[in-house]
């Protein structure tokens, strides 16, 4: 259902939220990030966020606390997309130039790695661990329980940990 037009802010609340907090948001990042540049892009990105829930300006009663809340977000998002594409580009970096996949199916690739990285956020290691086996390695039950030292039962019940996570992450 979509908001009524009076329980949205105006353009100028918004505009205000950007002029008072932007400056604010830039040296906040850059205090908890070595890059000037990566603070500046991620405060551009908290705010786009923010056009995307035009809805909730009007109840921020803490903006700065709601914007750092955001940014927070956006950073960690970051660091594991980061994280993902380096061991992507480890992983390919070791392949024959004739299997390498082309740079588009590398974008493609990566976006689905970052986004399965997000989905399995959440999970407890072993559980975590003991998908990855079975959908990216193709493990079994009985070698996922080998390898990580646990009983079936206990991968059986890994593997219905994160079905149901990954299921009730895709339908709210």
């Amino acid at each position: 259902m979509l908001p009524s037009p009076s329980s949205l802010p105006s353009r100028s609340d918004i505009e205000a939220l950007y002029i008072e907090h932007h400056a604010w948001l830039v040296n906040w990042l850059r205090g908890r990030l070595n890059q000037g540049e990566n603070a500046a892009d991620l405060a551009q990105d908290t705010f786009v966020n923010v056009l995307g829930k035009p809805e909730r300006v009007k109840d921020v009663h803490q903006p700065r606390a709601w914007l750092s809340t955001i940014a927070r977000a956006l950073v960690v998002d970051r660091a594991r997309r980061d994280r993902v594409e380096r061991a992507y580009l480890d992983a390919i970096a070791n392949l024959p130039e004739s299997l390498v996949p082309s740079p588009e199916a590398q974008m493609i690739l990566l976006e689905t790695l970052a986004q399965v990285d997000a989905l399995l956020d959440g999970l407890p290691p072993k559980v975590r661990t003991a998908f990855m086996l079975s959908r990216l390695d193709g493990l079994g039950y009985k070698e996922i329980a080998a390898q990580l030292g646990v009983s079936l039962r206990s991968v059986e019940s890994y593997m219905a940990k994160a079905i149901r996570h990954c299921y009730f992450a895709n339908n709210p």
